[in-house]
């Protein structure tokens, strides 16, 4: 079982910069408000930015990315929208310090405040919100997140949520004392992203050249397409579907790539018959950079080609 603690330490770039912040001014303490014994099944309304930060964890908790863009302004709506599945997920990561979704209750203390449960097979985590400071159309308010394993307070963290009223609802605006601006991390996000997907493709590549070579040995031959490197969708694996690659890696995408498969003559019998792969970014920019290719040697290439097919003529991959 992973560990609790790292859950709330290591690399989370906007909560953890929140909480190491709120831990240096001596914030970090047990709150004074109480839980409830028994978590609702369904939240009961709650109005206002109290209402908005509630709901807005519950979505994070469960990952539901549609519930969870509802809290976001117009700016970081669009920004989220662009965003790669992956990368909307790890946002919403941050808010409940959580790698998996999680079941999501909501409850309220006996003074009313909201609390927010959000419990995976790991670990489950408790998110106390306090009383609103409203100023004009901007409101912060105060976020007690302890794990639950906890008994003692001394790992709570509490940190400052700011949400701002945008055509009369409450959006989230700020984690800590950083604002939540999803246009100017996208660059950041993006090369992070970008590298990522870019190692997974030429991996995909090798698991790829690895199954055909395997599809010859057992078939005396190569398979006309990627789909018959796939599982059967009923029954034992055969010539038309071999069980060698996932269902993704079969259809010729995955993770941001599209893959193409060649067979480099007009045959495809016996261990001379040669082929070519490559992989292209779909989202040039976004979700690669780089084109990937294996030419009919074996060897592995890759460069830049602003979406296009690589080739033989590219850089070696080391």
């Amino acid at each position: 079982m992973r560990s609790r603690k790292g859950y709330f330490s290591g690399q989370s770039f906007l909560l953890t910069c929140a909480f190491l912040f709120a831990a240096a001014n001596g914030s970090a303490q047990e709150s004074s408000t109480k839980t409830t014994s028994t978590l609702a099944s369904a939240p009961a309304p709650v109005a206002g930015p109290s209402g908005a930060l509630r709901d807005a964890l519950l979505a994070a908790c469960s990952q539901t990315q549609t519930e969870f863009a509802r809290y976001l302004t117009a700016r970081n709506k669009e920004a989220f929208s662009r965003m790669t599945p992956a990368a909307r997920v790890a946002l919403m990561k941050r808010f409940v310090l959580l790698n998996e979704p999680g079941k999501a209750t909501a409850s309220a203390n006996p003074v009313g405040r909201p609390i927010v449960r959000c419990e995976t097979p790991e670990v489950t985590t408790e998110m106390q919100i306090g009383g609103a400071e409203l100023r004009d159309n901007v409101a912060f308010l105060p976020l007690d997140l302890r794990d639950t394993a906890d008994t003692t307070g001394e790992n709570v963290h509490v940190i400052t949520m700011g949400l701002v009223r945008e055509d009369g609802e409450w959006k989230l605006l700020s984690l800590g004392v950083l604002f939540l601006d999803l246009p100017a991390l996208e660059v950041e996000w993006d090369t992070q992203e970008m590298e990522t997907t870019e190692s997974g493709a030429i991996v995909a590549l090798k698991k790829i050249a690895d199954a055909l070579e395997a599809y010859r040995q057992k078939f005396g031959r190569l398979p006309e397409s990627l789909a018959n490197l796939g599982p059967p969708l009923h029954g034992a694996a055969n010539g038309d579907a071999a069980g060698l690659v996932d269902s993704d890696l079969a259809t010729g995408q995955k993770n941001g790539y599209g893959f193409r498969y060649v067979i480099v003559g007009a045959s495809t019998l016996g261990a001379p018959a040669k082929y070519e792969l490559s992989a292209t970014p779909l989202q040039y920019g976004r979700t690669g950079k780089r084109s990937f290719f294996r030419d009919a040697n074996g060897v592995f290439h890759g460069a830049d080609r602003r979406g296009a097919i690589g080739n033989e003529t590219d850089p070696k991959l080391k």
